[in-house]
């Protein structure tokens, strides 16, 4: 990425990227349409509940794997290929230290967290088995991430979608056999993600041995250099620390929620997956943008990240216009495509009509985040985030519910975005980003 057009290297990078989110989604999505249609709706509140407290643990590793992308991408525009290996060697071998704690630690906190979000009584029960079997097999999950830090640091964004598309086949083939043929409800199609994501995995490791044998990872090794694990550390801590408390901020959400039935429980969960197609393209974009500047700065071109930003804005606006435009007047049609319960529809109308067209807030906000990031100022974008979440979306949400009903809670997630948009423009501005460059470049 060092050279050629930035349009054009940034679309390549984040096609297949937004392909795998796509397919990413549909881990979570065919699992609610399957229990949603063929089992009912206490079981697509439960699915719908699970996921933000999987997606709490699955952070912290998805957080450091930020990290290691930020890392291989400099070290690789620096040309300084020993480097990289040294940084997987010390990235697999802390995963293999920290990875069965982690699964012990999900397993036995599914059931208070559960209770602290104030799942509803019907849908409580479910709702533990689902968390309690993907944390069980949540291995997958975070090797796969760090499989795709790596293969992104490296500037390949195509081979992880690969193994991504094999994987989600897997899980829908096993949703319907594990729900319509074994009648196992939820437990089935949280067995069958676990399996789906431990495949995708698993087929990462030999691809990157054979494809790139200057790395060849080796799981059960102990290999950690001090010194690059804590840079790991340094960029990947506040990394962690925002994509944790994401999560723990879609857990209060889902407690105010919870707090209006089940229905708008269940409508809350479908629009978030609606919602998930939106940010995709500005996932996509942004991740792009991380290992873009990431490559740059390593190779000394502050001029081609520049230009890349502004390339990258402007395409991600444009994909999130067309989006917006898409979702909103086929948002019903949408919404019964997982029940078609008229309240459960409504409820999840409300949601889409005050999220989706806020979305282009959220596009600016994660570009200049993602050019910060990838210089390795990590710091930055996490400050803004936590601000962004805790100072403006959580209490608005609380207030505008108390003072306008459940329906307009939503319109906390744009001014959130808004909050955090001015913290990351101010700091691009400033430029001291540009001193943060974990290397020297030649």
């Amino acid at each position: 990425m060092t050279t050629g057009s930035p349009a054009r290297l940034l679309a390549a990078f984040a096609l297949p990227l937004l392909a795998g989110n796509v397919l990413q989604q549909l881990y979570n999505m065919v699992d609610s349409f399957v229990v949603g249609n063929y089992v009912g709706a206490t079981a697509l509140a439960a699915v719908g509940t699970g996921f933000p407290i999987v997606y709490l643990l699955a952070s912290l590793f998805i957080g450091f794997s930020m990290g290691a992308t930020v890392m291989i991408a400099q070290y690789v525009g620096a040309g300084d290929l020993d480097r990289v290996k040294d940084t997987v060697d010390t990235l697999y071998s802390a995963f293999a230290v920290l990875i069965l704690p982690l699964t012990v630690v999900g397993v036995l906190v599914c059931g208070p967290l559960l209770r602290l979000i104030q799942v509803p009584g019907d849908v409580y029960p479910e709702a533990l088995v689902y968390c309690m079997v993907v944390f069980a097999g949540v291995i997958g999950t975070l090797g796969y991430n760090i499989n795709t830090g790596i293969m992104q640091g490296l500037g390949d964004s195509r081979t992880p979608l690969i193994f991504l598309a094999v994987a989600c086949v897997l899980n829908i083939v096993l949703d319907l056999l594990f729900v319509l043929v074994f009648h196992w409800g939820v437990f089935g199609v949280s067995l069958a993600t676990i399996i789906a994501q431990a495949c995708s995995w698993v087929f990462g490791i030999f691809y990157i041995n054979r494809r790139y044998p200057m790395i060849h990872i080796k799981f059960f090794q102990h290999k950690i250099d001090r010194d690059l694990l804590r840079q790991v550390l340094r960029l990947g801590i506040p990394s962690a620390v925002q994509q944790c408390q994401f999560s723990v901020a879609m857990l209060i959400m889902q407690a105010l929620v919870n707090g209006f039935g089940t229905n708008v429980t269940a409508g809350f969960a479908v629009g978030n997956k609606i919602d998930a197609f939106a940010f995709m393209p500005i996932q996509s974009f942004a991740t792009a943008v991380t290992t873009y500047v990431g490559q740059n700065m390593g190779a000394g071109r502050l001029d081609r990240v520049r230009r890349g930003m502004w390339t990258a804005l402007a395409l991600c606006m444009g994909v999130s216009v067309m989006t917006t435009a898409l979702i909103l007047p086929l948002r019903r049609p949408l919404l019964m495509i997982f029940n078609q319960d008229p309240a459960v529809v409504a409820a999840g109308e409300a949601y889409l009509i005050r999220v989706v067209p806020c979305i282009f807030v959220l596009a600016v906000f994660n570009n200049l985040a993602s050019v910060l990031r990838g210089a390795g100022s990590t710091v930055v974008p996490m400050v803004a985030s936590v601000i962004a979440m805790w100072a403006a979306r959580v209490p608005m949400a609380y207030l505008l519910a108390y003072f306008f009903g459940a329906e307009n809670l939503y319109w906390s997630y744009g001014i959130g975005w808004a909050i955090g948009l001015v913290i990351c423009l101010v700091v691009y501005l400033r430029g001291h980003w540009k001193e943060r460059c974990i290397i020297t470049p030649a």
